[in-house]
C-alpha cells in the first residue's frame, strides 16, 4: 500500500513538474488574461450603461445555459433508454428550456426578479452570520460578524432601491467576480514566473 502511494505521489510529482514547466515558460499569457479580466471587471463597475449592458448579457447568457442544459438532458433522457428516471429528466429538460426561454425573452423582467432574489439572500444569509458569530462565538468570529453585517446591509440597499436596482445589481455583481478572477490570475502568473527553472 505505501509503495503504491509512493509510485502515485512520483508520477502526480513529475506531472506538475512538466506542467509547471509548460505554465513558467507561457506565464504571461496568464498575466494578460489576468489584466484583461481586471479591466473589464473595473469597467463594469465604474461606467454605469456598461454596468447595465452587463446586466442583460448576463440574463441573457443565463438563458442560453439553461436552454443549453435542458435540450442535453431531454436528449439524455431518451438516449438512455427506458428507465424509472426517463420521465423525471424529460421534464426537467422541458423546464430548463422553458425557463431559459422566459429568461431571453424578457430580460429586463428576469434581472429584475432575480436582483430580488440576490437581495433577500444577502439578508437571510447575513442575519444567520450575525447570529452564528454571536452565539458560537468561534475563533476570529469578529471577521464572521463583520462580514455578516456587510452583507446583511448591501442586501438592505439592493432592496431598498428596488426595482431600479434590477437594471445595475446583477451587472455589479459580474464585475467584481470579473475583477477578483483577474487579480487571481495575475498574481497566480508572477507567482509562477518566480518559480526556479530546476524546480518548476
Amino acid at each position: 500500500m505505501d509503495s503504491k502511494t509512493g509510485l502515485c505521489g512520483v508520477a502526480c510529482s513529475e506531472q506538475l513538474q512538466q506542467e509547471f514547466q509548460h505554465l513558467r515558460s507561457q506565464w504571461w499569457w496568464l498575466l494578460l488574461f489576468g489584466i484583461l479580466l481586471a479591466v473589464c471587471g473595473s469597467a463594469a463597475i465604474i461606467f454605469p450603461p456598461l454596468t447595465v449592458v452587463t446586466t442583460f448579457a448576463a440574463m441573457v447568457v443565463l438563458g442560453v445555459t439553461l436552454m443549453v442544459a435542458g435540450l442535453a438532458t431531454i436528449v439524455t433522457a431518451f438516449w438512455a433508454g427506458k428507465w424509472s428516471g426517463t420521465l423525471v429528466q424529460l421534464l426537467i429538460g422541458i423546464l430548463y428550456v422553458v425557463v431559459g426561454l422566459m429568461i431571453t425573452d424578457t430580460p429586463v423582467r428576469s434581472a429584475v426578479a432575480m436582483t430580488l432574489f440576490v437581495a433577500a439572500f444577502f439578508i437571510v444569509a447575513g442575519a444567520f452570520r450575525v447570529i452564528a458569530a454571536l452565539v458560537v462565538r468561534f475563533p476570529h468570529w469578529g471577521w464572521a460578524l463583520l462580514n455578516g453585517v456587510i452583507t446583511f446591509l448591501l442586501g438592505m440597499v439592493i432592496y431598498r432601491h428596488f426595482p431600479q436596482s434590477g437594471v445595475w445589481v446583477l451587472g455589479l455583481l459580474v464585475g467584481l467576480e470579473m475583477l477578483f478572477h483577474g487579480w487571481t490570475w495575475i498574481m497566480l502568473s508572477l507567482a509562477i514566473r518566480q518559480i526556479p527553472e530546476k524546480t518548476a
